[in-house]
């Protein structure tokens, strides 16, 4: 039995959600509004102040299927209410970031400025202070979207495990490697 699945989703106040017939599900907050289509074979159903997700049967498939979508929704339910953060933090001599409006505008330690046009549903803040590595502070409603965004920026200069300099996202622990050693001759 699919643990995720079972749980109920709790609606908070200010969050209207909507299960259209051919299954697309539709939830609006203060935040934004995002819709997902839901596989036929899984029934999404509002009672009260919770969204219900059941399978017909418990084929594998079913089982899979059930986790994935109650994730999905609750990914857009707590998305519309409180939103999602992503935190980068650009390591490296010289690196800097800074953004006029949705284009984000990254120096990082190539020949030439790296330039990435941003969706209108991710907002972008660009903080440069003196003592700090540069940071990327990254809102949206949309947690597939935040996602794809942040990794996208990140394969622009991945961390290297020798001196850590690239890319990362704040907190994220990188595995380091020793460099040479002199050779005692």
């Amino acid at each position: 039995m699919s643990r995720i699945g079972k749980l109920p989703i709790e609606i908070p106040a200010g969050v209207t959600v909507n299960v259209s017939k051919d299954n697309v599900v539709n939830v609006k907050g203060k935040l934004g509004e995002l819709s997902q289509q839901v596989d036929p074979e899984i029934e999404v159903a509002v009672e009260g102040t919770q969204i219900i997700v059941k399978r017909p049967t418990e084929q594998k498939r079913h089982r899979a299927l059930h986790g994935l979508y109650r994730s999905l929704v609750n990914n857009m339910v707590v998305g519309v209410s409180e939103g999602y953060e992503i935190k980068l933090e650009l390591v490296g001599v010289g690196y800097r970031a800074e953004n006029q409006g949705q284009l984000l505008d990254l120096v990082l330690g190539y020949s030439h400025h790296t330039f990435l046009q941003l969706p209108n549903e991710v907002k972008v803040e660009a903080v440069t202070d003196k003592r700090n590595n540069p940071s990327v502070t990254l809102k949206s409603c949309d947690k597939q979207l935040i996602g794809q965004v942040a990794a996208k920026i990140r394969s622009f200069r991945a961390p290297e495990p020798y001196k850590g300099k690239g890319v990362k996202f704040v907190g994220e622990e990188l595995r380091r490697k020793a460099g040479k050693s002199a050779s005692a001759k």
